[in-house]
């Protein structure tokens, strides 16, 4: 059995130019977000592009179909960032009521079981009801990130802690550990927003 960094340097040696895009601009999407520049969202919408094929040919239809909706959000992302109301130049972080996390919770559960039936039953996917669990959770936390919801952090930790196995499990490595640096980088996003938001909640009220 080969070991860790063989495989690691082995999977280098194999990688195509476009799947090292793909890692390098997943990398700078996240480090963009964490300092809320406008920017993360152009990364995002290239590497999700590169990741669409990549996670079809592992057999992984849910990440793949998941990376198209990414794509879009990506727009999203960069016109709900862009385009703020009010004399703010940036859209401003907040905290959104446990109620509505708790009815997200639940609709997630409902949604990765029906689906991740459907899967087992008439397709050939890989581990179908997580593969599908980690989809919804992803759409629902890239639509936090676009509105500068500060939990999606902690969805984020959850979805990426069980992405890793699941990559590895796909022979995907190097995306497994690109996600082992996303939970390494996650709680400086929670503290980057957390100050961010808590900084606002300071400010004077113009008037």
């Amino acid at each position: 059995m080969n070991s860790l960094p063989v495989d690691i340097a082995a999977q280098f040696s194999q990688m195509s130019g476009y799947e090292l895009a793909g890692v390098i601009l997943a990398i700078a999407y996240l480090v963009l977000a964490i300092r809320e520049n406008i920017w993360c969202w152009f990364c995002a919408a290239i590497s999700t592009a590169i990741y669409v094929v990549l996670f079809a040919e592992a057999k992984l239809y849910m990440e793949s179909l998941l990376n198209i909706f990414y794509f879009g959000m990506a727009v999203y992302g960069w016109i709900s960032w862009r385009n703020v109301a009010g004399d703010t130049d940036e859209l401003p972080i907040t905290i959104w009521p446990r109620n509505f996390h708790l009815i997200a919770i639940v609709m997630i559960a409902a949604l990765s079981l029906s689906t991740g039936y459907v899967l087992d039953r008439y397709s050939d996917a890989a581990f179908p009801y997580v593969d599908s669990m980690t989809t919804y959770s992803a759409v629902w936390a890239t639509f936090l990130v676009a509105r500068k919801v500060l939990e999606n952090w902690w969805y984020w930790l959850v979805i990426d802690l069980v992405s890793i196995f699941i990559y590895w499990s796909r022979d995907l490595e190097l995306t497994s550990l690109l996600f082992v640096l996303y939970v390494a980088l996650i709680p400086l996003g929670l503290i980057a927003w957390t100050r961010s938001w808590r900084n606002a909640q300071t400010l004077p009220e113009a008037g």
